[in-house]
């Protein structure tokens, strides 16, 4: 067994640590170190060898999800955590786990009952019990620097043990969206359950590494970590298949290569070694891309098979956002001039073939949000507000309106100044959708170019100058949780930097008090849609942002080696196939050897 047991010490992690959709970034500073096993590693061979290909940034060692900064859980750490429950996006249902199950014990949601799956147990063979859920969830909420702070003091009045197996909770007020959003695993989202155990004599939970030695409750473990690699191997003793959850694994060994740069980056040789078998699936691919592996390589499929257009619908819809607190684009005018400048006609055409990915919602489209655009009070508001509309003309008379006039570069100026509109992004999965943009705002007048530098995502945390083409990552069944993106509470301060999802610095008490309202109920509660209808209406009327395009993930899935992979086709147990999301365990322990 490997050894490594050491601390982050603050001061030697450089920069803050940004959690978004699909990439988690770290700036590390420190000399490497390398996790070795005590002996070689036993050859498995190729066919029971799963090889991932993601940019590896966070510093070796660190497995605890508690370590901040430091901890990811993009970056195969997932294949070690596990949650009480997951959800799968493709079956709407919930999938019990640590938990038998979460159900809310009153009628106004205000109380809430977990009974622990009672075969559930630590990578140690200690069972995983009610003192587990209580430690984790008061760590949550006594731990400023956890995910889940925040919901945990807002919602959360009560956190009582009941037995070894059952744990209840009261909230302060009404919290219909409190098992679905942090107690529940899907996409890059949920609370994992941490061991009570493994933290004892710790110090600092922020600052402790993890390495090999912390206790899972998940199939895999941590055996060796370079600069080059990360290894994990199969747990032969994972308690979910003595308890009926799971089979055994076919996977006895993941190997996430690191690919160096940024997330990304490289992409070619990426593909070309998809292509070769020396990899299994990497991160999501642009069209054309993909669209190549799949000539070169028969072997190899995707979401939708080998037609367009190459994946599924993701939960992160891509906006440019903007600092709606100072500059040009504190006018509403300015901000709707932006969107009527972009034709979301011409980005379906040209990037998806046709396919209809341009989008007017900050919200992904799946089933019961495509539901709530249909209703008739949405469809009223789409034709009061055309929020799709391209129009050039009507862009400039706005612009015209706020006191702008065109330069001799044809570019729109007031004061001496231009429209500062550089789109920042990030190379590897902006490349084909921000020049097509940048190239409609220059015929609308504006001021634009590419940033895809180190310093994009610090520009839109600090509110910089320019445009921030970024998503969403919240909603999946109500638009509830992306419309709270804007409230007031998270415009941050002026001249300090936000995170992520903050990048609008929206304030309206109007609004805020539709969400209040929203927060308190379910999504089919009476009142519900037509609250969600008045908020999307101050989203559209205010332009809090410009939505361009729903998300897609185009992931290559290599079917040399493994096969069962989630695809349209095979539906399987719901969940998407990004294997750095939390739900990577469901994926990769229901691969099947290649026959």
């Amino acid at each position: 067994m490997a050894r490594f047991n050491v601390k982050i010490v603050a001061a030697a992690v450089v920069g803050m640590a940004i959690s978004f959709s699909p990439a988690t970034l770290y700036a590390q500073a420190t000399a490497a170190v390398e996790i070795k096993p005590d002996g070689p590693l036993e050859d498995v061979g190729r066919e029971q060898t799963l090889v991932l290909g993601w940019s590896i940034s966070s510093p070796v060692g660190v497995t605890n999800p508690w370590a901040v900064p430091g901890y990811s859980s993009s970056e195969g750490n997932s294949v070690m955590w596990e949650g009480l429950m997951y959800y799968g996006i493709f079956n709407d249902e919930d999938i019990p786990w640590l938990a038998e199950s979460i159900a809310y014990t009153s009628d106004d949601f205000t109380s809430l009952r977990i009974k622990l799956n009672p075969m559930a147990k630590w990578s140690d063979g200690v069972p995983v019990t009610a003192k587990d859920v209580v430690f984790t969830m008061e760590g949550q909420m006594n731990n400023e620097l956890l995910r889940f702070n925040k919901s945990f003091n807002t919602f959360v009045e009560t956190i009582t043990t009941v037995d070894d197996l059952t744990v209840d909770l009261t909230f302060k007020v009404p919290a219909p969206r409190f098992k679905f959003d942090v107690l529940t695993l899907k996409f890059d989202t949920g609370m994992p359950i941490v061991p009570a155990h493994g933290f004892e004599g710790i110090d600092n939970v922020n600052e402790y590494a993890g390495g090999t030695e912390i206790p899972h409750s998940g199939p895999y473990e941590l055996v060796a970590w370079n600069q080059n690699q990360k290894i994990f191997n199969l747990r032969e003793d994972w308690w979910a298949v003595e308890a009926g959850l799971n089979d055994l694994p076919d996977v006895k060994r993941v190997i996430v290569v690191n690919l160096g740069g940024q997330i990304g980056q490289n992409m070619d040789t990426v593909a070309q070694r998809l292509v070769n078998n020396e990899m299994d699936s990497a991160l999501d691919m642009r069209s054309a891309v993909i669209a190549n592996i799949l000539r070169q390589n028969p072997k190899i499929t995707t979401h939708s098979g080998s037609e367009p257009p190459y994946g599924y619908l993701d939960w992160w819809p891509n906006a440019l956002w903007m600092n709606t607190q100072t500059g040009p684009f504190a006018d509403v005018r300015v901000r709707r001039a932006v969107s009527l400048g972009v034709n979301r006609q011409q980005v379906n055409d040209v990037l998806y073939e046709g396919a209809e990915i341009a989008t007017t919602v900050p919200f992904p489209l799946f089933p019961g949000l495509q539901k709530f655009m249909d209703t008739p009070e949405v469809q009223a508001l789409v034709a009061k507000y055309e929020p799709g509309k391209f129009d050039l003309d009507e862009s400039a008379e706005l612009m015209a309106e706020a006191g702008y006039a065109k330069n001799g570069d044809g570019f729109w100026e007031k004061d001496g100044q231009t429209v500062d509109s550089t789109i920042n992004g990030f190379e590897g999965i902006h490349s084909d959708i921000v020049p097509v943009l940048v190239d409609m705002l220059r015929r609308a007048g504006f001021d634009a170019a590419t940033n895809f530098g180190t310093d994009a995502f610090q520009n839109m945390a600090d509110g910089k100058p320019g445009l921030y083409m970024f998503g969403h990552g919240a909603s999946l069944k109500d638009p509830f949780s992306t419309l709270d993106f804007f409230n007031s509470r998270n415009a941050g301060t002026p001249g300090e930097p936000v995170g992520a999802y903050q990048f609008a610095r929206y304030s309206n008490p109007e609004y805020d008090d539709i969400l209040n309202k929203m927060a308190v109920i379910p999504a089919d509660h009476p009142d519900f849609p037509g609250l969600a209808a008045q908020a999307l209406e101050i989203y559209w009327r205010d332009q809090i942002n410009v939505p361009v395009i729903q998300w897609l993930h185009r992931i290559a899935y290599n079917q040399t080696y493994w096969e069962n992979w989630p695809t349209a086709a095979n539906v399987g147990v719901g969940v998407n196939g990004a294997f750095w999301h939390k739900t990577a365990l469901l994926v990769v322990s229901n691969l099947k050897t290649a026959e």
